[in-house]
Formats: structure tokens, sequence, C-alpha cells
């Protein structure tokens, strides 16, 4: 080699390094129980610990329990099935599954969460199959789970957790939220043929089978609402002489009646007696 172009070609070579994609970093799952994954580096970011307390969801409880003991059999190594939490918005399915985790990884030190955006689900099996090289074991949160844009993300999904030659990883449990029972799309696109859209549809509705565990969350009756905004005041100790003349009133404005509507009233009301939440 010309000893005058070693120089420029040693240029090049570093340029081309920094250029190319980061290696994924060997992932640190000691440092946290929550973490957010992102395909396009493969790195695991940690998050803070869930703060809401299981014992604060109220009018839930059947659904508390059911979702409690399928974590406690995977986290003990025994057979689980893969869950979907379906029905209204607000009634707790997302706060339900991460407050239902904290609870059981207080005593299973190699309980992992990763929560996955469900606009990478195509992703989903190259997840699993790093996922399944470690000694922990895994629940994979995906929120407000549907198939916008077709096929293929319910093909993704419906791989993952078959696992293909290799069988599903017996360490990574998914559990996934969303406001329909069969995990259709809000809507496709109507140029691609009546055929076309039949088979989509066929497609994504066959992934709801692969959910061994359904649970559904119905609407919240004025009852249930009122006990959500006193247990939450309790707890938090809030106190109001008209609290549920007021919640009603909240409610009353928001149209609906829901966990989330409870808490954002409980905000609202902290706010004003000047005290803080833990989230």
């Amino acid at each position: 080699m010309d000893a005058a172009l070693k120089p420029l070609l040693e240029r090049i070579a570093e340029a081309l390094e920094r250029l190319a994609p980061a290696r994924p970093r060997t992932p640190d799952f000691a440092s946290a129980k929550l973490f957010r994954h992102d395909p396009a580096t493969g790195v695991f970011h940690a998050a803070p610990d869930y703060p809401l307390a299981l014992a604060s969801l109220v009018g839930v409880d059947r659904q508390k329990a059911r979702v409690l003991e399928t974590l406690e059999r995977f986290a003990g190594g025994l057979p689980a099935n893969h869950a979907l939490l379906w029905g209204v918005r607000g009634t707790g399915k997302s706060s339900l599954a991460k407050a239902a985790f904290m609870a059981v990884a207080e005593t299973a030190a190699s309980l992992k969460l990763v929560e996955v955006d469900r606009d990478q689900v195509t992703a989903l099996p190259e997840l699993f199959d790093v996922l399944r090289a470690r000694s922990e074991r895994f629940v994979v949160l995906c929120d407000d789970l549907s198939f916008e844009e077709g096929a293929a993300a319910a093909k993704a999904l419906k791989s993952a957790l078959e696992g293909g030659v290799s069988g599903p990883p017996a360490n990574v449990l998914f559990v996934a939220t969303s406001n329909r029972r069969h995990l259709m799309p809000r809507g496709h696109a109507e140029d691609r043929g009546l055929v076309a859209i039949a088979e989509d549809a066929e497609e994504e509705v066959s992934v709801s089978d692969r959910f061994g565990l359904w649970i559904g969350f119905p609407p919240m009756d004025q009852e249930t609402y009122l006990a959500a905004v006193a247990g939450y005041a309790k707890r938090y100790g809030l106190k109001a002489p008209d609290l549920e003349r007021r919640a009603l009133q909240w409610a009353q404005l928001r149209g609906a009646r829901s966990g989330r509507v409870a808490w954002q009233f409980i905000r609202d009301l902290a706010g004003e007696l000047g005290k803080t939440l833990p989230m």
C-alpha cells in the first residue's frame, strides 16, 4: 500500500465507523423493573417504578384477582396464558396491568416488564428472540393495541406469540390492552377491494384467538365511580365537605364515569388543596 494513501484510508474507515448504526448495548435488566424497548436501536430504556398502588384501583376486583393470579403463575415458572384486557376507555386496563406487575415483582426479582408501542408490533418477533436468550422472565405490555395498517402487524404478532419453528419463548408473557375484544383496525383502506379487506379482517380477528385469557372491563356505574373517588381521597388525605356532589358534577361535565375520570377529579382537587400526588 502506498504510504501516502494510508492516512486517507484510515480517515475514511473512521468516518464510516461513525456513520454505522450503533451496536445495541447488552441490556442491564438489573437496573430497573420497567423498561421501554426501542426497536430502531435495540436499546432497553429503564423507567421509574409505577407509582399507583394496586389497592387504589376499585371496581375491578374480579379483573384484579385474575391478572394477579396469571402474573404470579408466570413469575413462579408455571404455564400462563397471554392476556388481552379489553373494554371501554378509562376503566383502568393499563393501570391494572402495571400495578399488578409491580405487586408481583416485589417478591420476584427476575420479573421484568418491557413496554412496546402499538406502532412497533412488527418488531415483536425480533424482540421475543432477544428475550428468549435471557434468564429473566418478561411481561411484554402493549397498550391500546389495534391494527391500523392492515394485516402486517397482525401477522407479526401471531408469529411472535407462536414462536415459529422454535416455539414461543417460555420466559415471555404478552399482555395487551384494547378498547375492542376483537383487535380490528379503526378503518381499512377503501381502495384495496372487498376481498383484500375481508382477508385482512380475518387475519386481524384471528389474533384474538392467540390470547388464552380475555378479561373484560365494563363501564363503571355511579356507585363504583364514587367509591373510586372516595378511595383515592382517603388514600391521599384529601377532604372536601361536598366531595360526592363535586365528583358527580365533574363526571357529568366529562360525559363519562370511569377510573380515569375519578383520578382526574382527584388531581384537580389535590391541586386546589395544595397537596401533591405520586403521579
